[in-house]
């Protein structure tokens, strides 16, 4: 028998889809059109703020109160370390190393729902994009969940959010854990990370890209008309999802806690960047639209960016970069100088913990090695070879030549 927080939201979704269907408006409100407005998922987003990033004042049914209240707790030891471990220091060098003036546009390829560390690394930012193979993920499921569905829901996560919250970084087996069920990974991600740094959700919304790049928000109508038409995975490699291909990509607006003055928008495309699907793609013409220059950033990226099946994002990446902090899985040393670019090194690198690109291994740790010893007191995506924390600032030189 469903419980009476079940009971309860199916009534309050039922009413409010009464409502925007076209329920009678009071008489200072406009009538909503379900065929051209888009369908906003404010409230179930609020509710992931509450019980998986355990954040916000939203109340819980009684019946999941304990479930919530444990969960809290763990979560809550593994952010405070965390914050001490990362969030802490990496706030305060990037204080120091980050010059004055980048563009407030942040654009993280191979970002895997991790937001937190756009957050750090550009607080200033006003838009920041991430993309992965993961889909943003189905919001609706969670609220329907019975207490004990929930309480092995949130085990999961915390099992794969400790990935990132520990290692700084999220393993790709980890996260296809969270491409099904009722607690999706890159929504989990955004919304803790987010929490973390002091930020809350205040909309959320879904769309899809136009030919030439536009966002396109799905509207109340074909929210519902494409409930079972499901998302398929983006790569051979990858897991397909059991979600409506609507939660494929995701827009959410956050605000800082105490002061909505200062909002930020965050978009997540689900995109297979190789060189079959993305030249010319949709999500090409997005990313262009973002300007000339952007801030970026990329870390724990399985060096994709060194493959030649990769080459159009890794163009696209160098030649639109205003200044980029990574790991080794950035842009190695051959292409940074093609593209004119210059690269500063903080911790040591002495190769890779995987088998790529021996001659680009080879060459970075040449840079390193010619620099001079800038310590790095956290971890920024993978260590080197020799369990070393890295980290390389790449930006265009001042004379190309």
């Amino acid at each position: 028998m469903p419980s009476h927080r079940t009971l309860a939201a199916t009534v309050a979704a039922l009413l409010a889809t009464v409502a925007l269907a076209g329920a009678p408006p009071a008489a200072h409100a406009k009538r909503v059109n379900p065929k051209t407005a888009p369908r906003a998922f404010d409230s179930e987003v609020a509710y992931f703020y509450r019980v998986v990033a355990c954040a916000g004042d939203r109340p819980v049914a009684e019946d999941i109160a304990k479930i919530v209240e444990d969960h809290c707790k763990q979560l809550g030891e593994r952010i405070a370390a965390y914050r001490k471990s990362f969030v802490d220091k990496a706030t305060v060098f990037f204080d120091k190393v980050r010059p004055a003036g980048l563009p407030d546009t942040v654009v993280y390829p191979f970002g895997g729902g991790d937001l937190v560390s756009a957050l750090v690394t550009f607080p200033g930012a006003r838009e920041i994009t991430t993309m992965s193979l993961e889909h943003a993920g189905d919001p609706t499921r969670l609220e329907t969940l019975t207490p004990k569905q929930l309480k092995k829901q949130l085990k999961l996560f915390r099992e794969v959010i400790r990935g990132l919250l520990v290692n700084h970084d999220s393993e790709s087996d980890q996260l296809k854990k969270l491409e099904t069920g009722g607690i999706p990974g890159q929504l989990a991600f955004f919304v803790t990370g987010m929490a973390i740094m002091g930020y809350q959700p205040v909309s959320l919304r879904y769309f899809h890209l136009a030919d030439d790049g536009t966002v396109v928000y799905y509207t109340i109508d074909e929210v519902d008309q494409l409930r079972e038409r499901i998302a398929k995975k983006k790569s051979s490699t990858w897991v397909d999802t059991d979600w409506s291909e609507v939660f494929t990509n995701s827009e959410i607006e956050l605000q800082k806690v105490g002061d909505p003055s200062v909002t930020i928008v965050h978009r997540h495309l689900a995109a297979n960047l190789d060189d079959k699907h993305f030249p010319g793609s949709p999500v090409e013409k997005y990313l262009d639209a973002r300007g000339s220059k952007v801030s970026m950033m990329t870390k724990a990226a399985s060096y994709l960016l060194w493959m030649s099946s990769f080459s159009a994002i890794r163009d696209w990446v160098g030649t639109h970069l205003a200044w980029m902090a990574s790991d080794s899985t950035g842009l190695p040393p051959r292409w940074a100088k093609k593209l004119g670019l210059e690269q500063e090194t903080y911790g040591k690198y002495n190769g890779s913990i995987f088998k790529v690109g021996a001659s680009d291994q080879a060459a970075f740790a040449k840079v390193w090695a010619k620099q001079k010893y800038r310590k790095l007191g956290f971890r920024y995506g993978y260590r080197d070879v020799d369990g070393n924390p890295h980290l390389v600032i790449t930006r265009p030189r001042e004379d190309p030549k």
